[in-house]
């Protein structure tokens, strides 16, 4: 069965096949055959050919690995875990936005603890001025889903007016070419911050506010699954949600 993936994604990557086969030395009958038939490179040019088009390899050769094999793969993209959001180190805030060179990602409802951060917003303008993406997703603080996170955390419409209070500081921010900010109504299990390849994941309990819950620090690993399933969720509220006006 041909390999419709590799061959969408060599064409909305502009590469050709003889220039693939050059960039991961093998002859251009043999990429043929991965496209043509469904052939299943070697993992090091899987792991070449992934990198080189942007992809994920389990994208392009689900079937490659088996499901234990992507089990451990997946484990291994686990950096650390921190018990509370509060525990998280302030330098890794830093750490995680700084080293971004093409995607910096913001999903919560208000996270007004990085609004209220002039140095991280200092950065994201500094970032977005050098053509990092900067994706900052909040709340609708009128939609129902904050209104019932905010009775399930015991603050009513305090979260709303979080949300409100961040916007406020993210307006200098808003004018900065680069920077996108968008407002949600999804219901939100966990809110995310993206870095390029690194994540951390404030996983949410019901009852207890985010900075009480824990965190997981990812990093994309070639074949394994967990920051692809992040990072696809956060392009699908995206993709849902409506641009703050002015």
């Amino acid at each position: 069965m041909a390999n419709e993936r590799l061959r969408v994604a060599l064409l909305e990557h502009g590469t050709t096949v003889d220039a693939l086969a050059e960039a991961v030395q093998v002859d251009a009958k043999t990429v043929e055959r991965w496209i043509t038939q469904g052939r299943i490179p070697y993992r090091k040019h899987r792991f070449a050919v992934a990198r080189l088009l942007g992809v994920d390899e389990a994208y392009l050769w689900p079937d490659a690995l088996t499901p234990q094999q992507t089990a451990a793969v997946s484990e291994s993209e686990i950096v650390t875990v921190y018990p509370h959001r509060w525990a998280v180190p302030r330098d890794a805030w830093g750490r995680l936005f700084s080293q971004a060179q093409q995607e910096i990602g913001v999903l919560v409802y208000s996270g007004v603890f990085v609004a209220q951060d002039t140095g991280l917003l200092r950065l994201f303008a500094e970032k977005a001025g050098t053509g990092t993406r900067v994706r900052i997703l909040l709340g609708d603080p009128d939609c129902r889903e904050v209104a019932q996170r905010g009775e399930d955390e015991g603050v009513g419409d305090g979260l709303a007016a979080q949300i409100r209070t961040a916007l406020r500081y993210y307006q200098a921010l808003r004018q900065v070419d680069g920077v996108e900010i968008r407002l949600h109504d999804t219901i939100l299990y966990n809110s995310i911050y993206r870095g390029d390849d690194h994540l951390l994941v404030n996983t949410h309990i019901y009852g207890k506010f985010a900075a009480d819950a824990p965190v997981m620090h990812l990093r994309r690993v070639t074949g394994g699954g967990m920051v692809s399933a992040y990072t696809d969720s956060f392009d699908s509220v995206w993709d849902r949600a409506v641009p703050v006006g002015p």
